[in-house]
């Protein structure tokens, strides 16, 4: 660690002579050998290699099978009609447009990175300065840092003249860190802690200064994040996982199938291939084609509810993720605080109070001497150092506006802060005297006050004054504040700032948390999803700010990185279990706190804005950057995005998705009932002798169509207002958790049995046959009868499908809720998809695709009462549900 060594040993190590700098000849070789000052570069995903990705998946694999299948069945057959194929291959297009389109939005995290990497810098080489790219930085180099540009490589500081750098980016610190060059740690200290060194891509905010390069590219801090971040595989949702264990049980189910046909076939002596090509019907229907695609639709259609709270969603698996979270791990800095110092407590005239505790007379003079001492810019806008705009903007509240007060008190003179004296005076015109206002530490300013002014009056300062003004610094210290003193002296040409200060007053600053973050850690809490700070900020300060916002109660709670570093990953496992708070972390702590967390069967979010933060936004099941302070790399690791770096917007985020998860689960439930009632309907008939009931082409119709259209009105459907009293669910619960499985094996055995009796209608009410011999008989000597009962089975299947929809629409309410403004959705799927029915059944050259005759209006009402069976079970269940709650109250 190069924070460690001294100057003469890092000199020796680089070869490098501070005073003249690396030869041009030296540094030219060095850059052949290491290579230039830049990033790793992640190989980009074309559009054709995104395109394909999205086919990644079991369901799709067997849908795409299925497509061959039904493509050579043709070919046997000698058909020319290869509308199966082409629906089924439509389908996986059109899955695979949506989430190209989706996924090739998402910034590479890794090319944000680049863009941080300062364009020039100032070199020393040959004795001479130059300004050069600084991708031809080398190790050893010496660099000239100023006020306003960006720190190019890692550097270990050389000197350091009131030098402060930015790195809340890199560490999560919210105030510039103020360097010093002789700073020389015993033991290896936190990142945010190492003094004498700067780190590539932060800026330099103040001061100036030189470093010799130890570190470029791939080798700097930012450099190490950045492999952090090619490290992290993407990993399945919880949605995907379950998606895929259901793709690999269908996939055993139509196996199944044919399996079992093939031993009927034996068993009956039938046409070996004509029961091939059936089981391929067979397998075709236990498989729910149009699923990948509505699942692809509702999350969709997540996004955009998303979009309404405030959150963009990058990666569409990631809608639901965020339902099922059990942990949120969050940065402290910019987002569960407003990333802005800000003066909150005072202390004067003996009275110590938050700064609306005062009159405004009595802070006069504070926040007037605060203000004019402050080097922040004030041309449209405030800028500078974020507590130089903090005690502005504190002056600001109590309407001394620092335009107005430098032209009433002009500056004419000034004496800069620096490390030593710990303080910075500026002179002024105050009337017919001039003032000097000095600002800084209290040590600093306390030892040199030998007066101090109480209520406008300035009298010698006493033992009890100092104790009272050590108390009060206490007490803000013990807030985590950041406390600054205000003295004052009339200016004397033979005396100068350190001497005979007249004390005036305390000012407490913090960064503070966001108003709304608090109720929303509560709602969370209530939800039972637990809060985590992850801060690179100190200890006090993280555990002040988290026991405010009631994320952590005790200090007990609140843990250093460094101690982080000595557990083993076991340990680890254990600590993050009862511990609310970890502060001063490094990124790669902040993933090894993410994964022992998910190694708990935590399911995962962790939101941040900083470049410190990427690594472990990509590790988390679901990583949410903020939108408006956000780097371009956090916002590329992330999974969501929110547009207004509101914490609160998380807690709606969360309701959204659980309420998209519910939706999706009704979806599949709904989804494959309609499935294994072909499934129950089509084995039945075989086993009995009877013909198939449905073609393939019918099936086809039925799963991609009459089906997805309610499927994708219930997947928009709205959550239930109650959904947030629920706890999280559990990463490995099934799709058929909480009576999923009799939902849907009930609702397909009640559509399979309605259809085959809407099958038998024909030859047992029109054709009068009264046994199973008679009704084969009846259909073998008539193909047209046999073409109408498909037709009725065909029609039952779809309809009775329309109908299952108003009932999964809420499994334990009645249906007759529905009969409201904002379900339009669901009822124009229901009108929309009856008329499709009645075209393949009623337009003459889609009977003929389909298979299908035409049909009366009588026969279309017996099939409609037919169909209606579903609803009617539905309500009949949910009046039994009724009873009984009364019965038990």
């Amino acid at each position: 660690m190069f924070e460690q060594e001294t100057l003469k040993k890092v000199f020796d190590q680089f070869k490098t002579n501070p005073s003249q700098g690396l030869s041009e000849k030296e540094a030219k070789e060095r850059l052949i050998a290491n290579g230039p000052n830049l990033l790793p570069k992640k190989k980009k995903k074309t559009l054709i290699g995104v395109f394909f990705s999205q086919m990644k998946d079991v369901t799709i694999y067997i849908l795409l099978a299925a497509a061959v299948i039904s493509l050579v069945i043709s070919i046997l057959k000698k058909e020319t009609d290869y509308l199966d194929t082409i629906i089924i291959l439509f389908v996986v297009i059109v899955n695979a447009v949506i989430g190209t389109v989706q996924e090739m939005k998402a910034e590479n995290a890794l090319a944000a990175l680049e863009k941080l990497s300062a364009p020039t810098c100032i070199v020393r080489r040959d004795g001479i300065l130059n300004e050069i790219k600084a991708e031809n930085l080398v190790v050893g180099d010496i660099v000239i840092l100023e006020e306003g540009r960006t720190i190019p490589a890692d550097l270990r500081l050389i000197e350091a003249i009131n030098l402060k750098a930015g790195e809340a980016s890199l560490t999560g610190e919210s105030v510039p860190v103020e360097k010093d060059a002789t700073f020389l740690p015993i033991k290896e200290v936190p990142l945010g802690d190492r003094k004498n060194m700067a780190y590539m891509s932060t800026p330099v905010t103040y001061g100036r200064g030189e470093g010799v390069v130890v570190a470029t590219g791939k080798d700097t801090e930012i450099g190490r994040i950045a492999e952090l971040i090619s490290a992290e595989k993407d990993e399945a949702t919880p949605l995907q996982k379950r998606l895929a264990d259901l793709s690999k049980i269908l996939g055993i189910l139509a196996l199944s199938v044919v399996t079992l046909l093939f031993i009927v076939a034996i068993i009956q002596k039938r046409d070996v291939l004509d029961m091939f090509l059936t089981s391929i019907s067979l397998a075709v229907a236990a498989v729910p084609e149009g699923l990948p695609a509505v699942v692809t639709i509702v999350l969709s259609l997540g996004v955009q509810k998303m979009v309404k709270v405030n959150t963009i969603v990058r990666k569409l698996p990631s809608v639901e993720t965020l339902g099922a979270v059990s942990v949120i791990c969050s940065d402290k800095t910019g987002t569960l605080t407003q990333n802005r110092m800000t003066v909150v407590q005072a202390y004067v005239n003996n009275k110590a109070a938050d700064i609306y505790g005062f009159k405004k007379k009595e802070l006069d003079e504070l926040a007037i001497g605060m203000s004019l001492a402050s080097n922040a810019s004030v041309d449209n806008g405030v800028y500078g150092d974020p507590t130089e705009i903090a005690l502005v903007e504190f002056a600001n509240v109590f309407e001394y506006r620092k335009a107005y007060l430098e032209k009433e008190f002009p500056r004419i003179g000034e004496l800069p802060f620096d490390s030593v004296r710990k303080m910075m005076s500026t002179l002024h015109v105050v009337k017919n005297h001039k003032i000097i206002y000095t600002k800084g530490a209290l040590d600093s300013i306390l030892k040199r006050a030998n007066r101090i002014e109480i209520n406008g009056e300035i009298r010698i300062i006493e033992e009890a004054d100092k104790r009272a003004i050590m108390q009060a610094n206490k007490a803000m210290s013990d807030r985590a504040l950041r406390v600054l003193a205000l003295a004052k002296h009339e200016y004397n040409e033979q005396e100068i700032e350190e001497e005979n200060l007249i004390f005036i007053g305390l000012v407490g600053m913090v960064d503070p948390p966001r108003p709304e973050a608090k109720d929303a850690v509560a709602k969370l809490k209530k939800a039972g999803i637990v809060t985590i700070m992850i801060t690179g900020d100190h200890v006090d300060t993280a555990f002040a700010i988290a026991k405010e916002l009631g994320i952590a109660e005790k200090a007990t709670q609140a843990m250093m990185g460094e101690a982080i570093d000595k557990l083993a990953f076991e340990e680890l496992k254990q600590k993050v279990k009862s511990v609310r708070v970890f502060a001063r972390v490094s990124p790669e702590n902040k993933v090894q706190i993410v994964k022992a967390l998910k190694a708990n069967g935590e399911i995962v979010a962790m939101t941040g804005d900083g470049v410190n933060d990427a690594p472990s936004l990509k590790a988390a099941d679901i990583g949410i950057a903020m939108g408006i302070t956000g780097t371009d790399v956090a916002k590329g690791a992330a999974d969501m995005v929110l547009s207004d770096d509101n914490f609160a917007s998380i807690e709606k985020a969360v309701e959204e998705g659980r309420g998209i998860y519910s939706n999706i689960k009704k979806t599949v439930w709904f989804l494959l009932s309609s499935n294994f009632g072909e499934v129950f309907v089509m084995t039945l008939a075989i086993i009995l002798g009877l013909p198939v009931p449905l073609v393939a082409v019918q099936i086809l119709f039925v799963n991609l169509i009459t089906d997805s259209l309610p499927a994708v009105a219930l997947g928009a459907d709205d959550k239930d207002p109650d959904i947030m009293g629920d706890k999280p669910r559990n990463s490995k619960e099934s799709l058929f958790a909480h009576g999923g499985l009799h939902v849907t094996i009930g609702y397909g055995l009640l559509i399979a049995i309605t259809t085959l009796l809407a099958f038998l209608y024909v030859p047992v009410i029109n054709g009068g046959a009264t046994s199973l011999s008679a009704i084969i008989t009846y259909f073998n000597n008539n193909p047209m009868a046999l073409s109408k009962a498909e037709t009725f089975a065909f029609t039952v299947l779809g309809v009775s499908q329309l109908f299952h929809m108003l009932g999964m629409a809420n499994i334990r309410k009645s249906a007759f809720r529905l009969f409201r403004p904002r379900e339009w959705l669901i009822w124009f799927a229901f009108v929309l998809g009856l008329g499709l029915q009645i075209l393949v059944t009623e337009v003459p050259f889609l009977t003929l695709a389909f298979n299908t005759v035409e049909l009366s209006i009588t026969e279309w009402l017996i099939l409609a009462l037919i169909s209606s069976a579903p609803l009617i079970v539905h309500e009949i269940i949910v009046l039994g549900l009724f009873i009984k709650n009364k019965v038990q109250k």
